[in-house]
């Protein structure tokens, strides 16, 4: 069935240009476009559609204001937001509602393949037991805007350590978190650091916006009193993952960019476990209280689709890269990725395994580390180093750095 795409726009020969530019997707795209954002909701609120694509300065209402309305209405409907001369505030007040944000004039093709991305993911996670999960979410998560406001600064040609910090500092628990962060065992800070562009200089301007938007997953149910016991063995779990993943990845020769990609992968590599906890809390506690069999097998048992699917999910919706929603689908089964090659899968899946050997918390428990994979890759052997990696941060934590769980937001 043709993905349905609303188009909102109030001049005439921009719509006009996207009908021409998108006349090859017609087979694929059941397209309207409208001309004002009143009449947008009234159309939405007439058919189903999987997608509405709108540009920032309108009369009536602007497009933060009319995303904000579809997010309320139609929460499952993906958002992009098309900005030309709009204002600082007005483009960072557009990130909370939109999942996806576009210059103005935009590439056509830049746009057809960042939907196409989108609904080809949904698309590979279509299974019926996952879209009833993913329906009966209240609203799918959309990006924080500490994240498009330090994607912004990052994006100039010179980025400052001192702007990333104003950024931060914006936001008292985040501010915390990054200092947390950066006193732990798993950054290797030598002294105490107490500064925030201290922290943010140590962990790196990379790490701190992943940071920002997996705090974010985690912050937006921290007040649920039905999940809080397991959210601080999840955050843990996480950077553990996430540190061990990055030492893997360039313990392998591999690019700063692979490593990168592979500590962002271990950080948001289980939002979909937090996600179902405030979503589903009884159904997903009574799989937590299973005390036999894998969670994945529990999950696929009960719910019919994993963490993982969800997870990478919604990071497909927020546009990330697809090698990054790649890991975070396959984590559990790399096998089924048919990968040939070391990647940010590979890091991501071993440091799982072996991180969650030595963690006694019900969320992690039974991971296995799938060696014919590692066969396949002619990476067996290398299996022992990387659990030395593991192995030198549990003894550094044990020394003083991350100490005992705290609460995952506040530090």
């Amino acid at each position: 069935m043709p993905k349905r795409i609303l188009f909102v726009d109030d001049e005439d020969l921009v719509l006009n240009g996207l009908r021409r530019a998108l006349h090859g997707m017609r087979q694929e795209w059941d397209m309207h476009f409208v001309d004002n954002p009143i009449t947008a909701l009234q159309t939405m609120d007439e058919g189903h559609y999987d997608a509405i694509v709108s540009d920032m300065r309108m009369p009536q209402m602007d497009g933060a204001q009319l995303l904000e309305q579809v997010k309320e209405r139609h929460p499952k409907v993906v958002r992009f937001v098309l900005s030309g001369q709009s204002s600082r505030e007005a483009v960072l007040r557009s990130i909370a509602p939109a999942h996806q944000f576009l210059s103005k004039p935009c590439d056509p093709q830049e746009l057809v393949l960042r939907l196409g991305q989108t609904f080809a993911m949904r698309d590979l996670l279509s299974n019926p037991a996952l879209q009833t999960i993913v329906s009966s979410l209240r609203s799918i998560p959309s990006l924080p805007t500490l994240y498009g406001e330090i994607t912004e600064a990052l994006r100039s040609q010179d980025p400052s350590l001192a702007q990333i910090e104003r950024i931060i500092a914006k936001d008292v628990a985040m501010a915390a978190k990054i200092l947390q962060l950066a006193n732990s065992a798993f950054i290797g800070a030598r002294g105490r650091v107490s500064g925030l562009l201290q922290a943010v200089s140590l962990i790196g301007t990379e790490t701190v916006r992943t940071l920002v938007l997996s705090v974010h997953v985690f912050s937006q149910f921290d007040g649920n009193s039905e999940i809080a016991a397991y959210l601080p063995a999840l955050w843990d779990h996480s950077v553990a993952v996430a540190s061990l993943a990055r030492h893997i990845a360039s313990s392998e020769s591999r690019t700063k960019a692979v490593a990168e990609e592979s500590f962002t992968a271990g950080l948001l590599h289980d939002v979909g476990q937090v996600v179902l906890l405030a979503e589903m809390p009884r159904e997903y506690r009574h799989i937590l209280e299973i005390n036999q069999g894998s969670i994945l097998a529990l999950e696929l048992e009960h719910l019919g689709c994993t963490h993982a699917q969800v997870g990478a999910y919604l990071m497909s919706i927020w546009g990330l890269p697809v090698p990054l929603v790649h890991a975070v689908a396959f984590h559990h089964c790399p096998a089924e990725a048919a990968e040939t090659q070391f990647s940010s899968l590979t890091a991501v899946h071993a440091a799982d395994a072996i991180v969650g050997m030595t963690d006694p918390s019900p969320v992690v428990r039974n991971i296995e580390l799938d060696m014919d994979y590692l066969d396949r890759l002619g990476l067996r052997e290398r299996e022992a180093s990387w659990r030395s990696f593991h192995e030198e941060q549990m003894v550094a934590a044990s020394k003083g750095g991350t100490g005992e769980r705290k609460n995952p937001v506040c530090g």
